[in-house]
């Protein structure tokens, strides 16, 4: 069986890869997958893999465009941090899914799930997910963080966090004042968490609230490098494949 796992995560991908191969050795993943334009590239060039292990919020996009742009036949397993609305979209549509942190017994349920379908998932089944999830009525975002300082658990209010980054596969939140503390959510749940007026993933490393941005400078090949406030002790560069998005962003 030929697999294909679509996931921005690169710690991610490789888990679940070792996680399948863990319950099936025979399994061959043929392509690891980080965003929509990989993606449709890829199968635009390969022909369809019998399963596909797709992510919901790849770096680029909702993973659903990809199905806006490219036939795919395979079926699909999400892997998703989504909330219990959309795990009842997942059900009623009779789509497999798996929740992050991905357990391996229940990778196993899925495996097995699969191998009992007669034939692959109706196509207009991407259509309507796609409508439910950019569509399920006004979002709740977060509005604060708690984090423990010791012996005492301290909240930070949404206004009072800059930026957000991730380091050797943690994640930490800075605040207005210069102070960091890890937090146990990846920038993955955090794009979904955070409000998108007022913050934005430029990369894989960072997310950054708009009064973050002290300067940006220009550098070429379009490439735009900000400053950050509180100042940062990395450079903090925007992704090339985001800065169109980027700009609108800052309108």
């Amino acid at each position: 069986m030929k697999i294909v796992i679509i996931e921005d995560e690169e710690l991610a991908a490789r888990r679940l890869e070792g996680m399948i191969k863990e319950c099936d050795s025979s399994i061959e993943v043929i392509a690891r997958l980080e965003s929509v334009e990989d993606s449709v590239e890829w199968f635009r060039n390969h022909p369809s893999p019998d399963l596909i292990f797709l992510d919901i919020h790849l770096e680029d996009d909702l993973s659903f465009a990809i199905f806006e742009k490219v036939k795919v036949d395979a079926p699909v397993i999400f892997t998703t941090a989504y909330d219990e609305y959309a795990i009842r979209a997942f059900k009623m549509k009779s789509i497999d899914y798996l929740l992050k942190p991905i357990v391996q017994e229940e990778l196993a349920r899925s495996l097995d799930k699969f191998h009992e379908f007669s034939s692959p998932k109706p196509q207009q089944d991407m259509e309507t997910l796609f409508r439910m999830f950019v569509k399920p009525g006004q979002p709740d975002y977060k509005e604060r963080f708690s984090v423990t300082i010791g012996q005492k658990i301290k909240t930070f209010p949404i206004n009072e966090i800059s930026w957000f980054y991730s380091e050797e596969g943690i994640t930490f939140m800075v605040t207005n004042d210069n102070h960091q503390y890890p937090i146990d959510f990846s920038l993955d749940d955090l794009t979904d968490m955070l409000d998108p007026k007022l913050f934005f993933r430029i990369n894989r490393q960072f997310i950054i609230k708009m009064e973050a941005i002290g300067n940006i400078h220009i550098y070429p090949k379009s490439r735009l490098k900000l400053e950050l406030k509180p100042v940062s002790n990395k450079e903090v560069f925007v992704s090339r494949d985001k800065v169109t998005r980027f700009k609108q962003w800052l309108g």
